[in-house]
C-alpha cells in the first residue's frame, strides 16, 4: 500500500486545525484535503475524488452527494445528521456514520445547568450583584425548587435518560414522551411514560432531546406552547428547529411562558436584532452544550477512524442510513 493510498476530504471544521485527524488517517497511508465549505456546490468540488467525506455543519445533499465519484462513506462529525440528505446517500449506495457516543454526558450536565439557571435565578442573581446590589434578582415566584415540580422529558436516547437520571436526584417528578422508546424500556429505567399533549399539559419544565426530523421540527409551535401550563418553563439543548422561534417569542413576551433556556436556535445564530438576545426571561448559550476537551478529542479521533474504516472497504459501525 502506497502512502498516499486513498483520501480524506474534511469540508468544514471549526477547530483550530486538523492534527488529529491528520494524524489517524496518515498513520492508515491516507492523506487529507480540507476547506470551509459552505454550498453543496463546495461540498462537491472539494470532495470529488475524496474516498471518504467528514463532514460538520456543511450542507450535504443531493447536489453535494451526487459530487462524490469515489466516496465508500461520509462521517459527520456529532451525532445529529440533519445537514445530509440520508435517503439520497443510501441511494447512491454510500453509508453515512455519525458519532452517537460523543458528548451525551456534557450535553445532559449542560442541560441540568439550564435548568436550574431558570429555576433557580442563577443569571439574574448573579447580575445584581455585579451591579453592586445585595437582593433577589427576580421575583420570589421564580425562585423555584425542582422537588415540587414536575418534568417533561421528551426524547430518551442516551441524552434525555441521562437528563431524566439527573434530575431523579432532584426529587422531581419525571414524565417521558418518545414514540420510538418501547415503553417497557421507559418504565424498566424508572421513569413514567406519557403522549406528549399529556405531558405539555402536566409540565412544570419540558426539555427537549430529540433530532431533528420531519416530524419533530416546529414541533414545540403556537399550538403546543398553548397547551403547556401557564407560567411553565422550555428548555432546548437539541436542535433549534425543533421550535418555532417566533412562536416561542410570542409567548415569552406574553409571560405565557415564563422562560426559556436556549443552547439553539433556528435561524443560528438568531439575527442581532433578535428577542431571544434580550429578553430577561431568557437563557441564551451559542451551541455549547457539547463543549469539553475530552468529547471534541474523542469526537475526531472516531470520526477519523470511521473515515479511514470506509476508505479501506473495512466493516463499518454507527452506519444511519441503512435499509431498503
Amino acid at each position: 500500500m502506497s502512502k498516499t493510498s486513498f483520501q480524506v476530504a474534511v469540508t468544514d471544521f471549526t477547530f483550530g486545525d486538523l492534527a488529529i485527524e491528520q494524524s489517524v488517517v496518515e498513520a492508515a497511508g491516507g492523506t487529507i484535503v480540507s476547506g470551509q465549505c459552505k454550498t453543496e456546490k463546495d461540498v462537491a468540488k472539494l470532495a470529488a475524488g475524496a474516498d471518504a467525506v467528514i463532514v460538520q455543519f456543511a450542507p450535504c445533499r443531493q447536489e453535494a452527494i451526487g459530487g462524490l465519484k469515489k466516496a465508500k462513506v461520509v462521517v459527520r462529525y456529532g451525532i445529529g445528521v440533519d445537514n445530509v440528505d440520508l435517503s439520497f446517500a443510501r441511494s447512491k449506495k454510500i453509508p453515512v456514520c455519525n458519532v452517537p457516543d460523543y458528548c451525551w454526558n456534557e450535553v445532559a450536565d449542560h442541560t441540568l445547568a439550564m435548568i436550574l439557571g431558570l429555576t433557580r435565578g442563577v443569571v439574574a442573581n448573579a447580575e445584581v450583584c455585579r451591579q453592586g446590589l445585595w437582593k433577589l434578582g427576580v421575583g420570589l415566584a421564580d425562585m423555584r425548587c425542582l422537588a415540587d415540580m414536575q418534568v417533561g422529558v421528551v426524547g430518551f436516547g442516551r441524552i434525555g435518560r441521562g437528563v431524566a437520571t439527573r434530575l431523579n436526584s432532584f426529587g422531581c417528578a419525571v414524565k417521558v414522551y418518545d414514540p420510538l422508546a418501547p415503553e417497557t424500556v421507559i418504565r424498566k429505567a424508572g421513569f413514567a411514560s406519557c403522549s406528549l399533549p399529556a405531558l405539555l399539559k402536566s409540565s412544570d419544565l419540558v426539555t427537549l432531546h430529540c433530532p431533528s426530523l420531519e416530524s419533530t421540527r416546529g414541533m414545540i409551535d403556537r399550538k403546543a406552547l398553548a397547551a403547556m401550563k401557564e407560567g411553565a418553563l422550555l428548555v432546548n439543548t437539541s436542535r433549534g428547529d425543533l421550535v418555532v422561534t417566533e412562536d416561542l417569542i410570542e409567548a415569552l413576551k406574553s409571560k405565557r411562558l415564563a422562560g426559556a433556556a436556549l443552547d439553539v436556535t433556528h435561524p443560528e445564530p438568531p439575527p442581532a436584532d433578535s428577542p431571544l438576545r434580550s429578553l430577561p426571561n431568557v437563557i441564551l448559550h451559542s451551541h455549547v452544550a457539547s463543549a469539553s476537551a475530552a468529547a471534541v478529542r474523542r469526537l475526531r479521533e472516531t470520526a477519523s477512524r470511521l473515515a479511514v474504516d470506509g476508505a479501506l472497504g473495512r466493516t463499518l459501525v454507527n452506519v444511519v442510513n441503512l435499509g431498503s
